[in-house]
């Protein structure tokens, strides 16, 4: 599965510590901007509505490993793969790059929920959606 994503984004004043560094949970923000943006890419969204059903993508592991610092105004490509569409879960990474160096890697896993009422329940990820987050086999 060879399912690769990227966005360029700029990292702003806001996102730094008192040191200028970008503060380590904007790296998480990040990860769902290029996340959303990955969804909408192919023709869905973190949540929508899909056959009658309410789904989402809770998250059950983020982590993030970070190799250098970035700081204000640099520009990221954000570089999102997927690696595994599972039965029920997603998992994907996303590089951060400057200029073209890797500077953090995050890795997330998220499960396919129908929300129901007032809580969540995990279902398995219906062949349509899973056909658009697998891309071309």
């Amino acid at each position: 599965m060879a399912t690769d994503f990227s966005i360029l984004r700029r990292v702003q004043f806001s996102e730094t510590d008192m040191a200028g560094i970008m503060h380590f949970a904007n790296y998480f923000r990040m990860m769902e901007e290029v996340e959303h943006a990955f969804f909408r890419s192919v023709g869905l969204s973190v949540m929508m509505q899909h056959e009658g059903m309410h789904v989402g993508w809770p998250r059950v592991s983020a982590t993030c490993e970070y190799f250098g610092p970035v700081r204000f105004e640099d520009e990221l490509e954000l570089k999102l793969r997927v690696i595994r569409v599972g039965e029920k879960s997603l998992n994907f990474e996303v590089d951060f790059l400057l200029a073209g160096k890797r500077v953090a890697l995050g890795k997330i896993t998220s499960v396919c929920c129908t929300l129901e009422g007032t809580g969540m329940r995990s279902i398995p990820i219906p062949p349509a959606l899973r056909e658009k987050l697998a891309g071309p086999q």
